[in-house]
């Protein structure tokens, strides 16, 4: 069993500021993404497009309600209006904006695109964009507007209706939702945005080490373990993967679904489920989960029931990484996990699905883990294929009944990036519990930080 060790801590404490300067991003130096941007869209838009079976994509943009997309294409400082066009053309992608004139400059000297073309005051922006696409002579036109995908509703419906006015009548035939194009091409990550999550990944789960070194049973509530975790990450220069009120998700107790940490004082025979995950680079996030276990006083070893619950929900975790591999769906993995869930004796977990891609955003565009748990076919998200270079957070599951209306669930979430053959985990996964000791129990070290206040 991995067991709070002061040596153990304190190295770990020691090494996480060397890692950075107090306040300054401790993973990602500089700036990478402008060149990562324009390789992601030179490399993998093309084959997105492809993929998605569509010939040009349209991505408004503007000032103080901007597309989600903005950022991915260049548009992230855009004023006014600004359209960016993506025109596939065999197995290359034309990239080309259509800026008014007082940002066309300064988007030419940082914009990841082929062309910009200035749009003079008093021109009209969307009968240019109109003229491009008769052109270009797509046969579908992919535009930011989906009921599925979030990303990809982007586009507002005064910007849809000036659109289509400008178009002829047989292109406005040809709009087609961009949420397969944005799905295909966001959900595959560059090697060196893999590299970027593995480090981020291995401090997301040093920190959780570091926040149970700080537990004291009977004193420590949840929340203290969250502030504490909140602390480091001032220091480290890192953001909230997600909404920074329910980041991190301490609970020691029954299951509360997504939520923030409450009051609870943590005490012995507790779990403590820690769900976390840090922004780097202002861009990359993780999402990993921690578990603990606080023994009581005298007690060194987890008792046997409550370990067993512990290695079937670790087991389930792996079930899932053997079945997630490149050609099958999201709904085949997370069925794989809901079958083991069965056979292991778990009640069911219908609140979640296994897992979700994860790398711009903690629910990232891409196959859902889902799906597996319903007596329907498959559907939605979970329909689509798993692809090499997608990264996933996923759960192993093991829930039971705690009263007639608590549920308990340990949910053992690691991170993955699909291989040509299978997936592989970020960061070596949580194999044991760690353990916290109780006050008074002989021979166990007390932990060597205090809970913030």
């Amino acid at each position: 069993m991995k067991r709070v060790q002061s040596a153990l801590v304190t190295a770990l404490l020691l090494a996480a500021p060397l890692a950075s300067a107090a306040g300054k991003d401790s993973i990602v130096s500089g700036d990478p993404w402008p060149r990562i941007r324009k390789e992601r869209i030179q490399k993998l838009l093309p084959q997105a497009m492809a993929r998605a079976n569509v010939d040009a994509w349209v991505v408004l943009c503007r000032e103080n309600d901007n597309d989600p997309l903005a950022i991915h294409v260049g548009g992230e400082n855009a004023g006014g209006t600004a359209a960016f066009l993506f025109l596939r053309q065999g197995d290359t992608v034309r990239s080309l904006a259509l800026s008014p004139v007082s940002e066309a400059t300064a988007l030419r000297e940082v914009a990841p695109l082929d062309e910009v073309i200035s749009v003079e005051r008093g021109q009209d922006l969307y009968a240019q964009v109109a003229a491009r696409l008769a052109a270009a002579k797509p046969a579908r036109i992919a535009i930011n507007a989906s009921t599925s995908v979030t990303v990809a509703d982007g586009l507002s419906s005064s910007q849809r209706a000036a659109l289509e006015k400008a178009l002829s009548p047989a292109l406005r035939k040809k709009l087609v939702s961009s949420e397969d194009v944005v799905s295909e091409w966001l959900s595959v990550k560059l090697p060196e945005e893999v590299d970027i999550l593995r480090k981020a990944a291995a401090l997301t789960a040093q920190l959780q080490i570091e926040a149970y070194a700080t537990v004291v049973p009977g004193k420590t509530r949840d929340s203290d373990v969250a502030k504490f975790l909140k602390k480091r990450m001032a220091e480290l220069g890192v953001g909230d993967a997600w909404a920074p009120d329910q980041n991190p998700a301490v609970n020691s107790g029954p299951l509360r679904g997504h939520s923030h940490a409450t009051e609870k004082v943590i005490q012995s025979g507790d779990f403590i489920q820690t769900d976390f995950g840090i922004r780097v680079g202002n861009l990359w996030v993780t999402d990993i989960q921690r578990f603990a276990y606080v023994l009581a006083p005298g007690q060194k070893e987890v008792p046997k029931d409550a370990l067993a619950k512990w290695e079937k929900g670790r087991q389930g975790n792996r079930v899932a990484l053997a079945a997630l591999k490149p050609g099958v769906s999201g709904w085949d993995v997370d069925k794989a996990q809901r079958v083991w869930m069965s056979e292991a004796g778990s009640e069911p977990m219908n609140m979640f699905g296994t897992g979700h891609p994860v790398g711009y955003w903690a629910h990232d565009v891409g196959p859902a883990l889902s799906g597996g748990a319903k007596d329907k076919p498959k559907q939605g998200q979970s329909t689509r294929i798993i692809r090499v270079g997608q990264v996933f957070a996923f759960d192993g599951f093991f829930a039971w009944k705690e009263g007639p209306d608590a549920m308990r669930v340990l949910s053992v979430e690691e991170m993955a990036v699909v291989t040509e053959t299978g997936a592989e985990y970020l960061i070596p996964p949580q194999e044991d519990l760690v353990l916290i000791p109780s006050p008074g129990t002989p021979g166990q070290p007390s932990p060597v930080a205090p809970a913030p206040r």
